[in-house]
């Protein structure tokens, strides 16, 4: 790392189509630009190849790792670049039954620094009848993932995971100074939560959060609420987008990390406990993990 450890990050919005074509045709002219105006990270919504919700189409579009053509464009565009391209996720082929929801984290040579599967699953009913069932067609991942960037050690998670505060606290602990949440949430609870589950996840780890998300109505009639945000250790939004798609950029100043870890030393301070239930006795002690 230089004596300037500054970089800058943008959140690209999207408004992914139901096939993979234009969808990338969208994600790679927001990306040049992200780039054009400076931009060395760039982080893209989940989901930036297609928005299906309909299994038999998901499934006639989806294609292997090996044989994804977003993947291909995207490595060959972070080596154009030369920036640290981040695809929030793709919807790929698993097995004959299953996709998987992966980001994929490409360095500036195109060559995949790091992988991710979402871990955890949608599977909601929301009031006006809307109603997800993510693991009706995904594989959900079993492995946490962190990785090196040039300016400190990067959280990779997708959208629904935020909601689970004990992933981010765990690559927090691990190193991580930067989490990311491509996301692709739904206006309804994105009005409700998306801020305030965003700006706790930075407050309680100390770590910026990166969360680009979708944006829009969508061809399939799904509505996310877009709003992609950068979000300091202090729980302080330093870029925001609206609703349509675009690009939003902010300096990052890593030393901000150690400052607010300093500040508020929670990581150092959590502990093992236990919950106990005085109706069903000791043995019904349940540990709960507090700290590393």
């Amino acid at each position: 790392m230089g004596a300037d450890s500054t970089f800058t990050a943008a959140m690209v919005q999207m408004r992914t189509s139901l096939l993979p074509e234009p969808s990338l045709e969208q994600g790679m002219k927001l990306v040049r630009e992200a780039a054009a105006q400076g931009a060395d990270y760039v982080l893209t919504p989940e989901v930036s190849n297609m928005m299906q919700l309909n299994r038999k189409a998901l499934f006639e579009h989806l294609a292997t790792e090996e044989d994804d053509k977003s993947l291909k464009a995207y490595r060959a565009l972070a080596s154009e670049l030369k920036i640290h391209l981040h695809v929030g996720s793709l919807a790929l082929r698993f097995s004959p039954e299953k996709a998987v929801n992966r980001s994929f984290l490409i360095g500036p040579d195109g060559n995949l620094l790091a992988s991710y599967d979402k871990i955890h699953m949608f599977d909601i009913d929301l009031p006006g009848g809307e109603s997800y069932r993510e693991s009706a067609n995904y594989q959900p991942g079993e492995t946490a993932v962190i990785s090196d960037l040039p300016w400190g050690r990067l959280g990779l998670t997708i959208c629904y995971d935020v909601r689970f505060p004990a992933l981010y606290r765990a690559l927090a602990e691990s190193g991580a100074s930067f989490l990311t949440v491509p996301s692709a949430f739904t206006r309804k609870t994105g009005e409700a939560h998306w801020h305030i589950l965003l700006r706790s996840r930075a407050i309680e780890t100390g770590c910026f959060v990166f969360a680009a998300a979708q944006a829009g109505l969508h061809e399939n009639k799904r509505e996310t609420y877009g709003h992609s945000l950068i979000i300091d250790p202090w729980g302080e939004i330093l870029a925001e987008g609206g609703v349509e798609p675009g690009v939003f950029l902010a300096k990052i100043d890593p030393a901000k990390v150690e400052t607010a870890r300093r500040a508020i030393p929670s990581l150092q301070h959590g502990r093992r406990f236990t919950v106990a239930d005085p109706k069903a006795g000791p043995e019904h002690l349940h540990l709960v993990r507090g700290s590393a």
